[in-house]
């Protein structure tokens, strides 16, 4: 082989490894782009997952947020003589534990012969009685329970009778119940002299100090009387 045949050999060989390098470096590049791509798409996905996380994260805070100060408003509502006067969470004069021995009811003042009473068993307020110009009454799954307009509460157990129909009640009331619509009742309150008290539901139950006599009629046209 003559010397200049050796030569032009050498080069190409030289511009083939030197291809070949190339070719290798440009592979590395598209791979480290590729990686680097992947690698930003990862980031993008781990950044739009937390972006969604911490979005659902704040609706669920702002929904409590929510339901907190809707709750405050309420809170406010129920108590808002006392709270107007005093600039504080109203609360009851008194409480005191009902006839089934479980429940109790705590009695707010909200001015001159009006009252609230609020049920309350095992820290959840189950229902409320309210006086505002009458007596109120409830009828508690067969407890009875009245709220007078000087704020006095009581309750007894059991001695309902089902109207329609005509009852004697104690205290030597008697009682005609009439059902005038749905969920509503009328009940006459007699005595000596007639009719001495009308009282009547309109889907809640209502109640009546009848001289001492606690009488509680239901929206389901339950009446039930007790000295």
């Amino acid at each position: 082989m003559s010397s200049s045949t050796s030569v032009r050999t050498a080069r190409r060989r030289t511009v083939r490894v030197a291809a070949a390098a190339l070719i290798a470096a440009a592979g590395l590049t598209l791979t480290a782009c590729a990686g680097s791509n992947a690698a930003d798409a990862r980031s993008a996905g781990r950044t739009n997952t937390s972006s969604a996380a911490a979005e659902s994260t704040a609706s669920g805070w702002s929904g409590l947020q929510s339901t907190g100060a809707k709750a405050d408003v309420l809170g406010k509502q129920s108590g808002g003589a006392h709270a107007a006067k005093g600039g504080k969470a109203a609360s009851p004069v008194r409480t005191q534990r009902l006839a089934d021995g479980i429940s109790k009811a705590e009695i707010y003042q909200l001015g001159d012969q009006h009252y609230r009473a609020k049920i309350v068993a095992r820290g959840s307020v189950l229902a409320t009685l309210e006086t505002k110009g009458h007596d109120d009454g409830l009828d508690a799954n067969d407890m009875f329970v009245t709220l007078t307009l000087d704020g006095q509460v009581h309750s007894w157990m059991g001695g309902g009778h089902q109207g329609p129909g005509t009852f004697k009640l104690a205290g030597g009331w008697t009682a005609k119940v009439t059902k005038v619509g749905e969920l509503r009742y009328r009940a006459q309150i007699i005595g000596h002299d007639g009719v001495a008290a009308t009282l009547e539901t309109n889907q809640h139950d209502v109640g009546l100090d009848a001289n001492g006599i606690y009488i509680v009629l239901s929206s389901g046209g339950v009446i039930s009387a007790h000295a």
